[in-house]
């Protein structure tokens, strides 16, 4: 993992979290905005799981449990299309919520991963 790169995707899944959770308190329902703020969250999901195939071969591989590192990419890669789903399908403001709480789950798995890939102090 390259450590700007996910910091970039921490920021954003973090603000799309707190957009969509506040939006959703004030009583909005799910719109484009906080649908594709999530969508943008899970195409840099994508773009991480590119980076994670090919760094191992660049010479940068984990330094942590490999497995227990795909397990949460592949757990992240799954959660924004469900959650956008949900948002289609019951569009009431809880729906908003729903959205920024899978925004906040990807920004604590992605901080996850980047222990695993880089942080091994045993």
């Amino acid at each position: 993992m390259i450590l700007p790169f996910t910091i970039v995707q921490l920021v954003l899944a973090c603000l799309v979290g707190l957009l969509a959770v506040v939006l959703g308190l004030i009583g909005r329902k799910p719109n484009d905005l906080t649908v594709l703020s999530l969508a943008a969250v899970e195409l840099l999901l994508v773009a991480q799981a590119v980076v994670a195939i090919v760094a191992p071969a660049a010479g940068n591989p984990p330094t942590g449990n490999p497995v227990e590192f795909w397990a949460y990419l592949i757990s992240a890669l799954v959660i924004p299309p469900l959650a956008i789903v949900w948002g289609l399908v019951e569009r009431t403001r809880w729906s908003n919520v729903v959205l920024g709480a899978a925004a906040f789950a990807i920004a604590v798995m992605l901080w996850r991963m980047e222990q695993i890939w880089n942080v091994q102090l045993a």
